[in-house]
């Protein structure tokens, strides 16, 4: 157990229950009134956000979260197979747990997949990902680094906006919490 003081972004707790990650949190301290936090959460069941007011004495339970390297394989349209880096263990994954990282999965990608009581619960996607251009208007010469962009599909089926110089078969670096175009890779 650790006080409500503690939670973090990114921390996985048990809830009523349930596991929720932390999306966000702010501590208060209104006038002469007690402290509280307010932590803005996201439950891993059901992916909705749901805002809580901790007092700050109270106690939340932090999950135990096992993490294990995997490195995704391939898909079937309805599972995505993944593999354990160390004994060479393969296992899939449905698409509803994985959600929008299916939009950054290439494969020999190194994920971690997170594990708790032996079940995975979410997969944690490198910051970054390079992905092929693979359809896109044509660039034009001279075209420089400005504010104009364009949409641009990727080799997984995401689309980004890019800059108006990057052409079809262009490999591109995306934020994969974002979503959005970095540098030409």
């Amino acid at each position: 157990m650790i006080s409500a003081t503690q939670l973090r972004p990114g921390m996985v707790v048990k809830f009523n229950n349930e596991l929720y990650s932390i999306f966000s949190v702010n501590h208060r301290t209104p006038g002469n009134l007690r402290g509280f936090v307010q932590a803005k959460m996201r439950s891993l069941r059901t992916a909705t956000m749901t805002e809580h007011r901790f007092s700050s004495e109270d106690k939340v339970e932090k999950a135990m979260l096992e993490e294990t390297e995997m490195e995704y394989l391939y898909d079937d349209g309805e599972y995505f197979y993944f593999m354990n880096t160390e004994n060479f263990e393969q296992m899939h994954l449905m698409k509803d747990l994985l959600g929008d990282a299916t939009s950054y999965l290439i494969s020999q990608l190194r994920v971690k997949v997170e594990f708790y009581e032996g079940k995975p619960i979410s997969v944690e996607l490198p910051a970054t990902v390079d992905l092929k251009v693979v359809e896109t208007e044509p660039g034009f010469k001279g075209a420089t680094v400005s504010n104009v962009t364009k949409p641009a599909k990727l080799e997984t089926g995401l689309v980004v906006q890019v800059p108006p110089f990057i052409t079809e078969g262009d490999k591109v670096r995306v934020n994969t919490a974002e979503g959005t175009y970095q540098e030409r890779a």
